[in-house]
């Protein structure tokens, strides 16, 4: 029962990231909302034993995605800067 209620409770807050990822004017609080649902689902894959795939959502999608997107705002930054 308990796991569901946190379950249940993290989806909810996954759905609220979800929304401030697509409707958030800042570049940066979109990509940590994105980084903050990958990281909440590789916690639920656990719930549901499944930590291979907790693992690998864990790398990839909070951690790998998250730095990746970064590198390429600062990037497309620095080329309007010297423009």
């Amino acid at each position: 029962m308990m796991y569901s209620l946190i379950i249940i409770v993290m989806s909810l807050i996954m759905l609220v990231m979800a929304f401030m990822a697509i409707h958030h004017k800042n570049l940066q609080v979109a990509v940590i909302a994105s980084g903050i649902i990958s990281l909440f689902a590789s916690v639920i894959y656990i719930f549901l034993a499944a930590p291979d795939v907790a693992i690998t959502e864990a790398s990839i999608g909070s951690a790998l995605t998250v730095v990746i997107f970064f590198y390429v705002l600062n990037k497309i930054r620095q080329s309007d800067d010297t423009k």
